[in-house]
């Protein structure tokens, strides 16, 4: 949303080249979808269509094509075919179709629906160390995080525009207006409290399923004890299965809240495929 938004502050003010891939086929660097916007006046595009001289051709085209559009000349064909081969000086052996339109501020409404990315909820209970460390690792990522605490003052006081804060106590009380499919992680400063929101989860899953993953830091004796309290509360083993702890990748073992966030990050990516 970020690369976005700067495009479309771009284009209130001048002309700018979209370069989008339209279609592939074979190995590519970048999906369908994928785009970068070109301006007269920077060097660098805005966002990438996967790097490398298909990216340089791309942006040299697309300057072309502004200029052409600023001169009022005749429009190229919209779409070229380039194949990642030798002659590009890439092999990864693909073809992408590439589009290239020239768009200005009357086209803000359309590419702002076109291009906004689709953002995946997320529910971060805990406002600790590793919290603040995950809300920035997953600011650039395609999630939208809703971040909830019990106590007072704990959020950054600047967020990234994706990001809603709200404080809930208790804490718990904020599961049943999580967004459907939301992916829930727990990190409080508690554990009673983390038991609690653990529980709610496991409710809400029993009426409604729709949470997409429940995962809960700490230790296999911490989930050991979870789990007998939990089971004490009537959770059956089957719904206790739903929560993932320890959480993130398997194999990275550093324990510095940048690590875990990381680690966490990764997983979750992992289980948007």
């Amino acid at each position: 949303m970020k690369v976005l938004n700067r495009l479309l502050e771009r284009i209130q003010t001048q002309s700018v080249c979209l370069v989008t891939v339209e279609s592939t086929q074979g190995s590519v660097p970048r999906e369908s979808g994928a785009w970068m916007a070109v301006c007269a006046d920077m060097d660098e595009p805005l966002g990438t269509i996967g790097g490398g001289h298909l990216e340089l051709q791309a942006m040299q085209e697309a300057r072309e094509r502004l200029a052409d559009h600023l001169a009022g000349r005749p429009a190229r064909a919209s779409v070229l075919r380039q194949a990642l081969g030798p002659s590009l000086g890439q092999c990864c052996g693909g073809v992408v179709h590439l589009r290239f339109e020239c768009v200005t501020a009357a086209d803000a409404p359309r590419l702002r629906e076109r291009l906004a990315p689709r953002l995946h909820p997320v529910a971060l209970f805990g406002g600790g160390h590793v919290g603040h460390a995950l809300s920035r690792v997953l600011a650039p990522l395609p999630f939208a995080l809703h971040w909830i605490d019990s106590r007072d003052g704990v959020f950054p006081a600047q967020v990234d525009a994706d990001t809603l804060c709200e404080h809930s106590d208790p804490v718990q009380a904020a599961v049943p207006t999580l967004a459907p499919q939301s992916m829930v992680l727990i990190m409080s400063f508690s554990h009673a409290e983390d038991l609690d929101i653990v529980a709610a989860c496991l409710t809400r899953q029993r009426a409604q399923g729709d949470l997409r993953f429940i995962g809960l830091i700490g230790s296999r004796t911490k989930w050991a004890t979870f789990r007998h309290r939990l089971q004490a509360r009537g959770f059956s083993d089957a719904e206790l299965a739903q929560v993932t702890c320890p959480i993130g990748l398997p194999g990275i073992t550093g324990k510095e809240p940048e690590v875990i966030a990381v680690a966490v990050a990764a997983q979750l990516l992992q289980r948007l495929g």
